[in-house]
Protein backbone atom coordinates (compact mmCIF):
# COMPACT_ATOMS: atom_id res chain seq x y z
CA UNK A 1 0.00 0.00 0.00
CA UNK A 2 2.78 2.45 0.77
CA UNK A 3 4.13 1.87 -2.63
CA UNK A 4 0.82 2.62 -4.24
CA UNK A 5 0.71 5.84 -2.27
CA UNK A 6 4.51 7.27 -3.22
CA UNK A 7 3.66 6.33 -6.79
CA UNK A 8 0.78 8.45 -6.83
CA UNK A 9 2.17 10.99 -5.02
CA UNK A 10 5.23 11.07 -7.38
CA UNK A 11 3.69 11.28 -10.46
CA UNK A 12 0.64 14.11 -9.01
CA UNK A 13 4.40 16.27 -8.02
CA UNK A 14 5.86 15.31 -11.79
CA UNK A 15 2.69 16.31 -13.08
CA UNK A 16 2.80 19.99 -11.40
CA UNK A 17 6.53 20.79 -11.86
CA UNK A 18 5.63 19.92 -15.61
CA UNK A 19 2.86 22.40 -15.48
CA UNK A 20 5.23 25.05 -14.49
CA UNK A 21 7.75 27.05 -17.35
CA UNK A 22 8.89 25.09 -20.16
CA UNK A 23 10.99 27.04 -22.34
CA UNK A 24 11.29 27.09 -26.74
CA UNK A 25 13.62 25.95 -28.65
CA UNK A 26 15.16 28.46 -31.15
CA UNK A 27 13.32 28.58 -34.39
CA UNK A 28 15.48 27.75 -37.80
CA UNK A 29 12.76 27.44 -40.23
CA UNK A 30 10.15 29.63 -41.87
CA UNK A 31 7.23 29.63 -43.89
CA UNK A 32 6.99 32.44 -46.55
CA UNK A 33 4.10 34.66 -44.23
CA UNK A 34 6.85 34.64 -41.39
CA UNK A 35 4.97 31.14 -39.47
CA UNK A 36 7.59 28.80 -37.66
CA UNK A 37 8.13 25.72 -39.88
CA UNK A 38 10.96 24.10 -38.00
CA UNK A 39 12.94 24.00 -34.54
CA UNK A 40 16.44 23.59 -33.58
CA UNK A 41 15.60 20.51 -32.52
CA UNK A 42 13.32 19.01 -35.48
CA UNK A 43 11.84 15.77 -34.37
CA UNK A 44 15.08 14.63 -32.06
CA UNK A 45 15.27 14.50 -28.49
CA UNK A 46 16.82 16.87 -26.22
CA UNK A 47 19.57 16.09 -23.86
CA UNK A 48 16.95 15.68 -21.18
CA UNK A 49 14.49 13.64 -23.35
CA UNK A 50 12.27 15.69 -24.87
CA UNK A 51 10.89 15.97 -27.98
CA UNK A 52 8.33 19.38 -28.21
CA UNK A 53 7.73 18.57 -32.11
CA UNK A 54 6.90 15.20 -30.62
CA UNK A 55 5.23 16.25 -27.89
CA UNK A 56 6.86 13.80 -25.40
CA UNK A 57 9.16 13.37 -23.08
CA UNK A 58 10.98 9.79 -22.81
CA UNK A 59 13.56 9.73 -20.26
CA UNK A 60 14.79 9.42 -17.08
CA UNK A 61 12.32 10.72 -13.40
CA UNK A 62 15.17 13.07 -12.75
CA UNK A 63 15.55 14.87 -16.06
CA UNK A 64 11.81 16.45 -16.54
CA UNK A 65 13.18 19.66 -15.37
CA UNK A 66 15.95 19.95 -17.35
CA UNK A 67 18.50 19.51 -15.20
CA UNK A 68 16.98 21.97 -12.54
CA UNK A 69 18.17 20.11 -9.13
CA UNK A 70 15.17 18.64 -6.82
CA UNK A 71 13.77 16.04 -4.68
CA UNK A 72 13.41 14.53 -8.22
CA UNK A 73 16.75 13.89 -8.09
CA UNK A 74 16.60 10.83 -6.12
CA UNK A 75 14.57 9.20 -8.99
CA UNK A 76 16.94 8.79 -11.83
CA UNK A 77 16.31 4.90 -11.98
CA UNK A 78 12.49 5.43 -12.90
CA UNK A 79 11.90 5.47 -16.79
CA UNK A 80 9.45 8.18 -17.38
CA UNK A 81 7.11 8.36 -20.73
CA UNK A 82 4.93 11.76 -21.10
CA UNK A 83 2.73 12.72 -23.94
CA UNK A 84 0.65 15.32 -24.87
CA UNK A 85 -1.53 17.61 -27.22
CA UNK A 86 -0.89 20.89 -28.42
CA UNK A 87 -3.27 22.75 -26.23
CA UNK A 88 -1.38 21.32 -23.23
CA UNK A 89 1.82 22.51 -24.62
CA UNK A 90 2.70 23.41 -27.93
CA UNK A 91 5.89 23.80 -30.25
CA UNK A 92 4.96 26.68 -30.63
CA UNK A 93 6.02 30.24 -28.72
CA UNK A 94 2.83 32.71 -30.40
CA UNK A 95 3.15 35.10 -28.23
CA UNK A 96 6.74 35.76 -28.13
CA UNK A 97 7.40 35.15 -24.39
CA UNK A 98 10.14 32.89 -24.41
CA UNK A 99 7.99 30.35 -23.15
CA UNK A 100 5.70 27.31 -25.36
CA UNK A 101 2.44 28.17 -25.51
CA UNK A 102 -0.33 26.46 -23.27
CA UNK A 103 -3.80 26.36 -23.81
CA UNK A 104 -3.39 28.64 -26.96
CA UNK A 105 -6.97 30.42 -27.71
CA UNK A 106 -8.34 29.73 -24.29
CA UNK A 107 -8.34 31.44 -21.67
CA UNK A 108 -7.51 28.67 -19.29
CA UNK A 109 -7.06 24.70 -19.90
CA UNK A 110 -11.26 24.25 -19.09
CA UNK A 111 -12.92 23.83 -21.91
CA UNK A 112 -9.61 23.77 -23.92
CA UNK A 113 -9.59 19.99 -25.11
CA UNK A 114 -5.89 19.33 -23.46
CA UNK A 115 -4.71 16.20 -22.16
CA UNK A 116 -1.54 14.71 -20.92
CA UNK A 117 -0.11 11.10 -20.17
CA UNK A 118 2.20 9.77 -17.86
CA UNK A 119 3.56 6.43 -18.37
CA UNK A 120 6.40 5.51 -15.21
CA UNK A 121 8.12 2.14 -14.91
CA UNK A 122 10.82 1.22 -12.56
CA UNK A 123 12.14 -1.51 -10.34
CA UNK A 124 13.45 -2.54 -6.64
CA UNK A 125 14.26 -5.48 -4.95
CA UNK A 126 12.39 -7.57 -2.49
CA UNK A 127 13.32 -10.29 -0.74
CA UNK A 128 16.27 -11.04 -3.05
CA UNK A 129 14.19 -10.80 -6.19
CA UNK A 130 13.60 -7.81 -8.78
CA UNK A 131 10.19 -6.70 -8.69
CA UNK A 132 9.60 -4.35 -12.15
CA UNK A 133 6.06 -1.95 -11.78
CA UNK A 134 4.48 0.01 -14.13
CA UNK A 135 2.03 3.33 -13.04
CA UNK A 136 -0.03 4.69 -16.03
CA UNK A 137 -2.19 7.64 -16.00
CA UNK A 138 -4.23 9.90 -18.34
CA UNK A 139 -5.41 13.66 -17.43
CA UNK A 140 -8.08 15.84 -19.37
CA UNK A 141 -8.59 19.51 -19.28
CA UNK A 142 -12.56 19.53 -17.97
CA UNK A 143 -15.40 21.00 -20.47
CA UNK A 144 -16.50 24.73 -19.87
CA UNK A 145 -19.51 22.90 -18.48
CA UNK A 146 -18.30 20.03 -16.12
CA UNK A 147 -19.07 20.89 -12.28
CA UNK A 148 -16.75 19.42 -9.31
CA UNK A 149 -18.38 18.25 -6.36
CA UNK A 150 -16.20 16.76 -3.69
CA UNK A 151 -13.65 16.34 -5.75
CA UNK A 152 -14.78 14.75 -8.76
CA UNK A 153 -15.82 16.27 -11.96
CA UNK A 154 -19.21 15.58 -13.16
CA UNK A 155 -20.09 16.23 -16.98
CA UNK A 156 -23.85 18.45 -17.66
CA UNK A 157 -25.52 15.82 -17.67
CA UNK A 158 -24.09 15.02 -14.77
CA UNK A 159 -21.97 11.30 -15.81
CA UNK A 160 -18.75 11.14 -13.71
CA UNK A 161 -15.62 12.47 -15.69
CA UNK A 162 -12.78 11.68 -13.03
CA UNK A 163 -11.30 12.74 -9.52
CA UNK A 164 -10.29 16.43 -9.39
CA UNK A 165 -6.54 17.18 -10.79
CA UNK A 166 -4.68 20.69 -10.23
CA UNK A 167 -7.83 22.38 -10.86
CA UNK A 168 -8.45 22.30 -14.59
CA UNK A 169 -7.79 18.60 -15.13
CA UNK A 170 -9.44 15.16 -14.18
CA UNK A 171 -7.67 11.73 -14.16
CA UNK A 172 -9.81 9.80 -16.58
CA UNK A 173 -7.58 6.23 -15.64
CA UNK A 174 -5.18 4.89 -13.81
CA UNK A 175 -3.33 1.34 -14.05
CA UNK A 176 -0.78 0.42 -11.65
CA UNK A 177 1.26 -2.54 -11.83
CA UNK A 178 3.21 -4.24 -9.09
CA UNK A 179 3.20 -8.15 -9.19
CA UNK A 180 4.91 -7.77 -5.81
CA UNK A 181 3.20 -5.49 -4.06
CA UNK A 182 -0.03 -7.59 -5.35
CA UNK A 183 -1.44 -4.56 -7.36
CA UNK A 184 -2.45 -5.52 -11.01
CA UNK A 185 -4.82 -3.54 -13.69
CA UNK A 186 -7.05 -0.43 -13.57
CA UNK A 187 -7.31 1.45 -10.47
CA UNK A 188 -9.67 4.31 -11.66
CA UNK A 189 -11.78 4.33 -15.47
CA UNK A 190 -13.70 6.94 -15.63
CA UNK A 191 -17.63 6.02 -16.18
CA UNK A 192 -18.37 8.87 -18.71
CA UNK A 193 -15.50 7.65 -21.19
CA UNK A 194 -11.37 7.12 -20.98
CA UNK A 195 -10.97 7.97 -24.39
CA UNK A 196 -9.22 11.46 -25.34
CA UNK A 197 -12.37 12.30 -27.88
CA UNK A 198 -15.01 14.88 -26.58
CA UNK A 199 -13.41 16.26 -23.52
Amino acid sequence: MKKRVWVAFVVVLVLLAFATIVYADKPTGFDQKGNETSWENGNAFDEWGYNYNGHMFSGRYCDFRRGEPGWWDEFCDVDLIMKWNDTWLSNQDRDNDGELDRHWGYDSYIGSGAWETNHMRGEYELDGRACKWTYFVKIVAVPEDASLQNDIWYAADGTEIGPLEWGAFAVIQKVYNDPCGGFHGIEYLSPHHAGFGGW
